[in-house]
C-alpha cells in the first residue's frame, strides 16, 4: 500500500488494515520514502503502525529524492529530512535510513557529504542502519569501495531477483566482501510480472 500511494490514492484505514494485515502475518519490514506520495506514504505509514510493537517492526525510509526531478543529498537537506520523517512517521527512530536512487545524484556529495551526515544521526541513536539504494550495480560499487567499513550497511536493488532477470545473484559475493546486507526491491519487477504491467515510464 504505501508504493502504491505514489501510483494512485489510497484509502488511510485501508492502508491501516494493510500494514496490520502483514504483520500478523509476519511481515515487519515497511518500507517507505518521503518521495512516495510526496510524503504521504511516510505519513500514512505512521499512523498505520499505531498500535503495534514499534520494537518489532523495521521502519526503513530514504533520503535524497523529493520528487520526480528533485534530488538533495547535501548534508543540511538530508540531516532535515530524517527529522521530517521522524515526526511523519510519529517515531523517535528510523531503523534503516536510505539514500534515495543515488544514480541521480553526485556520487562525491553522496560519500562526502550524505553518509557523514548520516553517522552523525546514527551516533545520535536517531537512525540505526545506513543503506544506498539504486538501480545500476555501479553506483553501489562506486561508494562501497570509497567509505570505510561499517559506513553502509545495506543496499537496496530492485528488478535484479526477479524471473526476467537474477543479475543480483552475481552481485552478491561482493556485497558480502563489504559486509553489506541487500534487500531485494520489486520482485515483480516493477509491475512487469503482473497483470496491470509496469507503469508508464
Amino acid at each position: 500500500c504505501l508504493h502504491a500511494i505514489h501510483m494512485q490514492p489510497v484509502d488511510e484505514d485501508v492502508c491501516r488494515q494493510t500494514v496490520h494485515a502483514a504483520f500478523e502475518a509476519g511481515i515487519n519490514l515497511f518500507d517507505t520514502s518521503p518521495y512516495y506520495g510526496i510524503t504521504k506514504a511516510e505519513t500514512m505509514l505512521g499512523k498505520a503502525i499505531q498500535g503495534l510493537p514499534r520494537s518489532e517492526l523495521v521502519i526503513a525510509t530514504k533520503v535524497g529524492r523529493y520528487g520526480a526531478d528533485e534530488f538533495n543529498f547535501s548534508a543540511d537537506r538530508v540531516t532535515a529530512s530524517v527529522t521530517e520523517s521522524l515526526n511523519r512517521l510519529q517515531t523517535n527512530y528510523i531503523d534503516i535510513i536510505q539514500c534515495h536512487d543515488i544514480e541521480f545524484g553526485d556520487l562525491e556529495v553522496v560519500v562526502n557529504e550524505t553518509l557523514p551526515a548520516l553517522q552523525k544521526l546514527k551516533a545520535q541513536g536517531l537512525v540505526r542502519h545506513i543503506g544506498i539504494t539504486g538501480l545500476p550495480f555501479k553506483v553501489f560499487h562506486y561508494v562501497l569501495d570509497r567509505v570505510s567499513a561499517g559506513t553502509v550497511d545495506v543496499v537496496l536493488s530492485y528488478c535484479h531477483n526477479t524471473l526476467n532477470d537474477s543479475t543480483l545473484l552475481l552481485e552478491l559475493p561482493y556485497f558480502e566482501s563489504k559486509g553489506v546486507g541487500v534487500i531485494n526491491a520489486s520482485p515483480l519487477a516493477m509491475g512487469l510480472l503482473t497483470n496491470s504491467g509496469p507503469p508508464d515510464w
